[in-house]
């Protein structure tokens, strides 16, 4: 692909972006006073959406609103699905110009779909309109919405044939527009590996059949992603997340829920459901008991969210308690899912969270791991926790290590050996004992690659925005060497205690990251005035340095300059030597491995 051509794909997307930071929030306030108005909303859930003289950022807290930045009020997605909602297709959604996402399935929505509609979500990536009651014919418009990735629309009533101009676009992955009552040949796709659904059509044709139409092309309603349309948009989108990050300096967003906890009250009639657990000394358990374990998924037993999901903290009737993880966006099939998770509850070792089972409900999908009870490292470091900004060095120093002992054991000891591709240090937790844990390996590959929540899509494919390696811009491919990256920030957060995308100590006026902030120091010579000042000048200022050196080779620019994790693990046990910090697994690990492995390292199949 040529330079002008990349140029032409990149310019609405990038187009966007500025126009989110540039123009006024005012016109998103009035598009969600609108959507609220034009709506009837039986059980009040928009009622919560309260508009008014409030900070930047207020409407991002509003339940099923997703935003580029958490304190500016520019609405990347909108889910509203299963609130109930009656009425037709909300036209005031035109004023939401940045939207890349819309679900509004699962409602009582009626009427027909905007012939218009393109005008009104011009850079919309996924649209849902499932499960609802749209009449009418499919419009010719969607075929303008060019950035159209994903498009459901399930058990409505629509009539009509499916637009011939639909199939010239080119990053479509996944149709399914079964349980309708549409008629016609199904039109040639330009994506060869688009995923239809056309089920439950039987006045659909195949093009060129003799015979009865049956209505299945392919009837997978997994999405299949053809390489030239995913990469082209994941490069836009990875391009549009980074510029975003050094227009605006980033701040942690709060803990978000996932809508409070209304997908679980779906599960009715299925509170049966066995819960399939790994180990036999565990009692067996039904969805029913996750349930009543969590307070129904409430939003008071969350632990932590993420871009692969949130987890629940499950405490049982005898005390004991369990982390429940829903995940997100899972297009997986049940056969399919059941075999990762088979390949993931196989792996033990003393630096992950042990997978303890999983549970298969309607569409959602629930893991279950062993409980820590110290949270996370991020927690720890981040979140004005007086015990974790009193953690001493040696204490740090631990951490860094059992967590290098874990990720270098899945890049090399584990067979299958795996990619995390989300490593940070929200997902390295600590136990009773304050020993480092790495969770959510292997789930990157349960997610759905292209979706159109920004930190969904970073997190799920890419890691947290922050721990993001440089190449993934350019390649949109997982690398050992991009774990590396994404774990050496992990260390310096450790030695420097700051957040991975907001430096709290660096002069006023930088809106860099970490890694920035770091190289920026680097090439000043002013290395050592990273560390945190709370750890200097107690015996330990040259292991501080040799560890803040250790993370920025992780976290150097061109990957094959880049240690790997068995290296890093290495060096880090060097350093700790003297405190004599040991692990059954060490002698395995040193002996086992095989440093010189290739970047293309295959995840666990």
């Amino acid at each position: 692909m040529g330079r002008n051509d990349l140029t032409a794909l990149l310019h609405p997307i990038l187009w966007l972006l500025v126009s989110s930071v540039t123009n006024g929030a005012e016109g998103d306030i009035h598009c969600l006073q609108s959507i609220r108005a034009s709506l009837h909303d039986p059980n009040s859930y928009l009622n919560v959406w309260k508009f008014g003289d409030h900070p930047d950022g207020y409407i991002c807290k509003f339940p099923g609103v997703e935003c580029w930045h958490p304190n500016e009020n520019k609405v990347l997605s909108l889910r509203l699905s299963g609130m109930g909602l009656q009425g037709s297709f909300p036209s005031g959604i035109e004023n939401c110009t940045s939207l890349t996402g819309l679900d509004l399935s699962n409602n009582n929505l009626s009427g027909p779909i905007p012939l218009d509609i393109s005008r009104k979500i011009k850079f919309v990536t996924m649209l849902d309109l499932s499960y609802n009651s749209f009449s009418g014919e499919i419009p010719v418009g969607l075929a303008n919405c060019s950035y159209l990735n994903v498009l459901d629309l399930q058990h409505n009533q629509l009539s009509g044939g499916i637009p011939q101009a639909l199939g010239q676009l080119i990053r479509l992955n996944s149709l399914n527009v079964a349980d309708n009552l549409l008629t016609g040949v199904v039109p040639p796709f330009a994506n060869p590996s688009v995923t239809l659904n056309l089920e439950n059509n039987p006045g659909l044709c195949s093009r060129g059949s003799s015979g009865p139409c049956k209505g299945k092309e392919n009837t997978n309603v997994g999405v299949i992603i053809g390489p030239a349309a995913g990469g082209l948009l994941l490069t836009a989108i990875v391009v549009a997340a980074i510029l975003f990050l050094r227009v605006r300096r980033a701040k942690s967003p709060k803990r978000r829920t996932d809508d409070g906890n209304r997908w679980a009250k779906s599960f009715k009639g299925t509170k049966n459901i066995q819960v399939f657990m790994f180990e036999k000394s565990i009692s067996k358990m039904k969805l029913s008991d996750l349930m009543g374990a969590t307070n129904d998924f409430s939003d008071e037993t969350i632990i932590v969210s993420s871009g692969t999901g949130t987890v629940y903290r499950a405490t049982l009737p005898d005390g004991s308690r369990l982390a429940v993880k829903r995940l997100r966006d899972s297009q997986h099939s049940e056969k399919q899912f059941q075999s990762e998770m088979a390949t993931l509850g196989s792996m033990r070792h003393n630096n992950l969270v042990p997978l303890l089972g999983f549970c298969i409900a309607k569409r959602e999908r629930l893991v279950v791991y062993k409980h820590m009870a110290n949270g996370t490292l991020y927690n720890r470091l981040h979140d004005d926790d007086p015990e974790g900004q009193g953690m001493e060095w040696p204490h740090r120093l631990r951490i860094g290590i059992g967590a290098a002992r874990g990720l270098a054991w899945l890049h090399h000891n584990c067979n299958p050996r795996v990619l995390h591709r989300n490593i940070s240090s929200k997902c390295i937790l600590l136990d009773e004992d304050y020993e480092p844990k790495i969770s959510d390996f292997g789930l990157a590959r349960l997610m759905n690659p292209v979706d159109t929540h920004l930190s969904t899509f970073v997190n799920a494919g890419f890691g947290e925005l922050g721990y993001i390696a440089p190449e993934y811009v350019r390649t949109l491919r997982a690398t050992p060497k991009g774990d590396v990256f994404s774990f050496g920030v992990v260390l310096i957060e450790l030695v420097t205690s700051e957040r991975p995308t907001h430096v709290a100590s660096a002069p006023g006026g930088f809106n860099g990251t970490l890694v920035e902030w770091i190289s920026h120091l680097s090439c000043n010579s002013l290395l050592q005035d990273a560390i945190d000042k709370s750890l200097v000048g107690k015996g330990c200022d040259e292991e501080l340095f040799q560890f803040l050196k250790i993370a920025c080779s992780c976290v150097l620019p061109d990957p094959k300059e880049r240690p790997t994790m068995f290296e890093v693990f290495q060096f880090l046990r060097v350093i700790g030597e003297r405190y004599h910090f040991t692990a059954e697994d060490d002698l395995g690990l040193l002996q086992g491995s095989d440093a010189n492995y290739p970047d293309e390292l295959i995840v666990a199949q």
